[in-house]
């Protein structure tokens, strides 16, 4: 009997350790204080083959002290641990989603160290860190090898 308990307890701690990640980068990256954006917040098309509509892309200082002069990262190049890079995705004029990418290699949900995460404006969670990036994953692991992103060589 005790050790149901405890298999609940546990099941019910990474649900709510997972809960409170979430909230955490939606705290974080939902304003856009403290990041840089690509080409100075051009709104972009996305280039085929991405899932993604029209979007912005912008990175905190972490990520950015990586950046070439051009704004990309170089081929070959690594994020530091910390970065966030956050796609914000456009319907119209207004936000629809953030598209969230945390480099953090040691987290259990992390996949090719990298957490990977999709909020609405209203904070609901689009697509779960959970998942560790099971969607996306397959696009960005493409080459050139720019640590998992592609935004750079598709604009």
């Amino acid at each position: 009997m005790i050790c149901f308990h405890l298999s609940v307890l546990w099941g019910c701690r990474n649900d709510k350790v997972e809960a409170v990640l979430e909230q955490d980068l939606i705290e974080e990256t939902k304003t856009s204080s403290g990041y840089s954006y690509y080409k100075n917040g051009t709104l972009l098309s996305p280039a085929a083959p991405s899932p993604h509509g029209n979007f912005k892309l912008r990175f905190n200082a972490q990520a950015q002290s990586v950046l070439d002069s051009s704004g990309k990262i170089p081929t070959g190049a690594s994020f530091p641990e910390g970065s966030i890079i956050v796609k914000e995705v456009f319907d119209a004029n207004a936000i629809s989603l953030y598209v969230v990418m945390k480099k953090q290699a040691s987290h259990e949900l992390a996949a090719n160290s990298w957490l990977w995460f999709e909020f609405s404006p209203n904070g609901n969670v689009d697509y779960s860190i959970s998942k560790k990036g099971s969607d996306c994953v397959g696009c960005h692991s493409g080459n050139p090898n720019r640590d998992l992103t592609r935004s750079f060589d598709l604009h």
